[in-house]
């Protein structure tokens, strides 16, 4: 992608718009309801239905109402997120990047095994910095495609983001489950009574002392 010639961000554009599901002449608005079950609208969803969808399925919180409208509209379709690991310098440039250009996004830490499986699952190997705009995804740093990616996608060049704007924080990429508590050890058995002695002939009435 680097160094592509015009055409090359229009193919940008159109690859962001297929892989959103997306026609450029009107907005689809995609929802996942509790069942699961993913619905595609014509119209804006409710913040009601989109805190629902964001319980339902853990994932990318919806664009905040402080963003301007325009960001806004453009993070409801082409969400962006970033996936980090720890000591890993691309990283870092990868999200100073989206940073300083004001693009809000989330982020999923990779260090676990569980973590690092389900990146396989997700980019095909465990290199990192992953992000994916939309329906897109890049793996490797590259500052010019991604910033080309944005750029297709409708992300503003220079921030807009409100003052004291707060990204979330970073979370990883499979949720950490609660350990379940260790049963309770069984109850022991009383030990048998042990049996009375017999009565010796110097004793008949049986006294233990």
């Amino acid at each position: 992608m680097r160094g592509a010639a015009p055409a090359g961000k229009h193919a940008v554009a159109a690859a962001l718009l297929l892989a959103a599901g997306l026609c450029p002449a009107q907005a689809v608005y995609r929802s996942v309801g509790p069942d699961g079950r993913v619905t595609f609208s014509d119209r804006p969803i409710t913040s009601d239905a989109r805190a629902a969808t964001t319980a339902s399925r853990g994932g990318i919180p919806p664009a905040p109402r402080v963003l301007p409208y325009e960001l806004r509209q453009t993070v409801d379709r082409f969400p962006v997120t970033l996936y980090t690991g720890s000591d890993c310098a691309p990283c870092d440039s990868a999200r100073q990047l989206l940073v300083a250009r004001g693009v809000p996004f989330s982020e999923r830490t990779v260090q676990s095994n569980e973590d690092i499986e389900a990146l396989r699952r997700l980019a095909g190997d465990n290199s990192l910095p992953v992000v994916t705009i939309g329906g897109q995804r890049l793996q490797g740093f590259a500052p010019a495609e991604w910033t080309q990616y944005l750029d297709s996608a409708g992300y503003p060049r220079s921030s807009q983001l409100p003052p004291g704007y707060r990204a979330p924080p970073a979370q990883p990429l499979v949720a950490v489950r609660a350990a379940e508590p260790a049963p309770a050890p069984a109850p022991r058995a009383a030990a048998p009574a042990a049996p009375a002695p017999a009565p010796a002939p110097s004793n008949p009435a049986g006294i233990v002392f």
